[in-house]
């Protein structure tokens, strides 16, 4: 991660909760075609979502990749470039803000830093404890159902702005940073939080690399010795997902794959991902990615 000049930030905020204030200074959807942004700062913060598609951010040598259902967490005064990967669109929940109600922001221009004159007093301060590290410690996160539904909500609030909706915004906002912070561990830290967790890795890694299988929530339990709800709520609490979100995610991610780098027919495609009837894969795909399979592969090829 690229480092800040000290005359260009201000020291982390070891602050008690009661002073956090987050201020909401952007918070829309978004519809971005394919390609790179503007390499840029921010004097605020950024939370990136992808709802659908795909993308990328460079931090000074470093690529990170990310897609839908996770986000980026982008903090005040680092050099950064994004990029949509995804054909023929990507869609975005953004939302930039504060913690200490720091910012004047009249329109979107006065987030982005002005390179010809950087005011160092406008760089936001991020908030932390003793108990909270800071968010910008890590980049990438996979927020739970939950934090999305926050992120929506403070969304629909900042966009119709009902009597009071600051008040709202500052509430869902201490929320979302809460639950972003219960998201940190990573999936093998909470693997190793339990007694099954490298029993649990080991059996993704065969659904990953056996998509065509039945893998039905008895399966597992089975493989696991251990009966079904235990078995799916294990499961969940180390994959982040219950077994059938897993399962579909993963086996469209590695469609997404094939319709773009292989020649294999939609069918084919189909039966390599657990799906051999063509006409529910198509459905479902459509379901997921707004296009039919070939129109998938068409765009993706083109464009």
């Amino acid at each position: 991660m690229e480092q800040l000049h000290a005359e260009d930030r201000h020291q982390l905020a070891y602050a008690h909760f009661r002073e956090w204030s987050p201020s909401i200074h952007y918070a829309k959807y978004q519809s971005l075609p394919p390609g790179k942004l503007p390499r840029r700062r921010l004097y605020d913060y950024e939370i990136l979502y992808v709802s659908q598609g795909e993308a990328a951010t460079t931090i000074g040598e470093t690529r990170y990749e990310w897609k839908a259902g996770q986000l980026i967490y982008l903090p005040a005064g680092l050099f950064h470039q994004n990029e949509i990967v995804s054909q023929p669109n990507a869609q975005f929940l953004g939302i930039h803000f504060d913690y200490f109600d720091e910012l004047e922001v009249g329109s979107d221009e006065d987030m982005v830093v002005n390179e010809a004159h950087p005011p160092a007093e406008k760089f936001c301060r991020e908030a932390t404890n003793e108990t909270f590290p800071p968010l910008s410690e890590q980049i990438i996160y996979t927020p739970s159902l939950l934090c999305v539904q926050l992120m929506e909500q403070l969304v629909e609030e900042f966009t119709a702005r009902p009597p009071g909706y600051e008040l709202a915004c500052k509430a869902l906002m201490l929320n979302i940073l809460s639950q972003l912070q219960r998201s940190r561990s990573t999936l093998h830290q909470r693997a190793a939080d339990t007694v099954h967790g490298q029993r649990l890795l080991s059996l993704m890694k065969q659904m990953e690399s056996s998509l065509a299988e039945a893998w039905s929530n008895k399966r597992l339990a089975d493989l696991l010795l251990m009966n079904e709800d235990h078995a799916a709520k294990l499961f969940k609490q180390v994959a982040g997902q219950p077994p059938g979100e897993f399962l579909r995610s993963i086996r469209h991610r590695e469609a997404r794959r094939l319709l773009r780098e292989t020649d294999l027919s939609v069918e084919e495609v189909g039966e390599r991902t657990g799906c051999p009837d063509i006409h529910y894969f198509s459905r479902q795909f459509r379901k997921q990615e707004g296009l039919s399979p070939s129109m998938y592969r068409k765009l993706s090829r083109v464009l």
